[in-house]
């Protein structure tokens, strides 16, 4: 299911490639349905990637560079990098405030993030910087963005005014209850997960991991023998 009403959504990720392995399916029928959508990477991925003869500020480049490709896949080319320490990110008041300034500044209807709480079925969704960015965008969303007393700075030096989400949906979750069919869009989200070449250039059987793990969500949400499907956590933020 797509919900079609969303004419503005925000991707909110620790790392490049975490929107590409947990939604850009979805994202690509977002933009295909004509709405706006923007990409904010709270790291560049510095500390990301398998040759270790690139220092973390030219890993940061090589990422940054990735991701801007991996987008275009999709037809994102809204990206903002909000600079943070790759693999040190903390739950803190600054990363909120960053966080409320960016949903004010876009004005989504819908936010898509990582979840704050850890999946013990699989290891991979819970990086700590995943849960930390989860966490602040769920508390940038609410009470943050929506209360104009919350981060007074924002409204006063930067005349951005208060915005509510209306939803937000977690990727990685392990009580996902929401799911996107892109059955027509998996061979954009894959040429989005190769773009990330530093770190999937090992995986030669990518394609058949991304499919395997899509075609059980699909068989969870009902959907057609040969479907793929994303999953997500819906929470009504409104």
């Amino acid at each position: 299911m797509l919900d079609a009403e969303f004419k503005t959504v925000l991707v909110v990720t620790a790392h490049p490639d975490d929107i590409d392995f947990g939604g850009s399916g979805a994202i690509a029928k977002f933009v295909d349905a004509g709405a706006d959508v923007v990409y904010c990477l709270v790291t560049d991925g510095d500390a990301g990637g398998f040759d270790r003869t690139v220092d973390n500020g030219g890993m940061a480049s090589v990422r940054r560079a990735e991701q801007t490709a991996a987008a275009a896949c999709v037809g994102v080319t809204d990206i903002r990098f909000l600079g943070y320490p790759d693999g040190m990110v903390e739950q803190s008041i600054g990363l909120r405030r960053d966080i409320a300034r960016v949903i004010r500044q876009v004005r989504p209807g819908l936010v898509l993030t990582s979840t704050p709480d850890r999946n013990y079925a699989r290891l991979g969704p819970s990086h700590p910087d995943h849960r930390a960015v989860g966490g602040a965008t769920l508390d940038a969303v609410y009470p943050d963005a929506r209360n104009p007393y919350a981060f007074p700075e924002l409204l006063v030096d930067e005349g951005l005014e208060a915005w509510t989400v209306s939803e937000v949906w977690l990727m990685g979750s392990m009580t996902a209850d929401h799911y996107v069919d892109v059955t027509a869009t998996v061979d954009r989200k894959i040429a989005a997960l190769r773009a990330h070449e530093s770190q999937t250039g090992h995986m030669d059987d990518l394609d058949s991991f991304v499919k395997g793990w899509l075609s059980a969500n699909a068989a969870k949400a009902g959907l057609p023998e040969g479907s793929f499907a994303e999953a997500f956590q819906r929470v009504v933020t409104a």
